[in-house]
């Protein structure tokens, strides 16, 4: 372990010191770190000013160099092998201790028997402001397996952002949206935010004031499942500019009636919101289902464009990155 903790205190401080800059110039205050760089220490890190979320894969942890695989139960103890890779991290990035968190990732079939990937696993409400240029957005660390805003999306947002002015903008699954917040900056001239959650719908709002945006009467919080508030929306022809459809990979909730499974489910569902869009409407699509990709031929009368190559930023190079396409009809 005390290798293992020594790679990952080199491999720390050389990624901090260059990305810190580029931060600094872009004006941002939370980046991704590291993400599984070495392969006997399976951590996933991200940085939010002064204090780290991250997540440990147990499955994947590879042997080191004595031959035992760090947290195999049978031979090192999880809990120690982690208390050794946060002081290591700590000292690399001079932050207190008590500011890191790492959390289990589990695999997809373990979060389908639990349904336990949005659940909330602890109560301590440790939180960040995170700055994108003049955008900001809350985060918290401690108590639920994502923090509230994917990195990785970070450059989507900025394109939402610039698509969104003087249009009715609809965000499905918009989590605590992140994107609904772009879109308003935007100038959008209304979104509609649809989430199962109340939570997240709640942190929603703290978004949307944070941002100054907390009074607009035209922007709308709505509590439903997606697919029931899609089959309503149809039958009241109701129309937007532009979709933000960005499902997660898998959902079992116990608040509907259904699982929803976007390998299989993907192109019904994009069906549907395709359907809803007025004359001229775009569709962005997100997904982080491995090897889910778009064909031209699964929507022959429109326009897909592979969005990949505009998302990757500075801390996400050569990483694997979410499937993202704009779908639009032919003219």
């Amino acid at each position: 372990m005390t290798h293992q903790a020594e790679l990952l205190f080199n491999r720390l401080t050389k990624r901090y010191r260059h990305l810190r800059k580029w931060a600094r110039r872009t004006g941002i205050n939370a980046f991704r770190l590291y993400d599984r760089d070495i392969p006997e220490i399976p951590l996933v890190l991200d940085l939010y000013d002064d204090a780290v979320s991250g997540a440990f894969f147990k499955k994947h942890h590879a042997r080191d160099e004595t031959g035992v695989k760090p947290c195999d139960p049978k031979t090192v103890d999880d809990t120690a092998w982690l208390i050794v890779m946060k002081n290591s991290i700590a000292q690399a990035l001079n932050i207190n201790g008590d500011h890191i968190f790492l959390k289990e990732r589990r695999q997809m079939k373990q979060r389908q028997n639990t349904g336990s990937q949005y659940g909330k696993i602890s109560a301590k409400g440790f939180y960040r402001d995170v700055r994108e240029g003049d955008t900001i957005f809350r985060v918290n660390l401690s108590d639920y397996l994502d923090t509230g805003l994917f990195l990785d999306a970070r450059r989507k947002r900025a394109l939402i952002r610039e698509e969104a002015t003087g249009k009715r903008v609809l965000n499905l699954f918009a989590y605590t949206c992140s994107l609904s917040v772009c879109a308003a900056k935007g100038n959008a001239l209304r979104v509609d935010s649809v989430d199962l959650s109340r939570t997240y719908l709640d942190w929603g709002k703290i978004n949307f004031t944070l941002n100054g945006l907390g009074e607009n009467s035209n922007h709308n919080f709505i509590q439903s499942d997606v697919d029931k508030f899609l089959s309503h929306a149809g039958k009241n022809a109701q129309r937007w500019d532009l979709i933000i459809l960005d499902p997660p990979s898998f959902s079992n909730s116990k608040k509907t009636n259904y699982t929803l499974d976007i390998r299989r489910d993907y192109a019904e569902l994009i069906n549907k919101c395709l359907s809803l869009l007025d004359h001229g409407g775009t569709l962005w699509f997100s997904s982080n289902a491995k090897g889910l990709k778009l064909k031209a031929d699964d929507f022959p009368t429109h326009i897909i464009k592979d969005m990949g190559k505009y998302l990757e930023d500075e801390d996400f190079r050569r990483k694997r990155m979410p499937a993202c396409y704009k779908i639009e009809a032919f003219s």
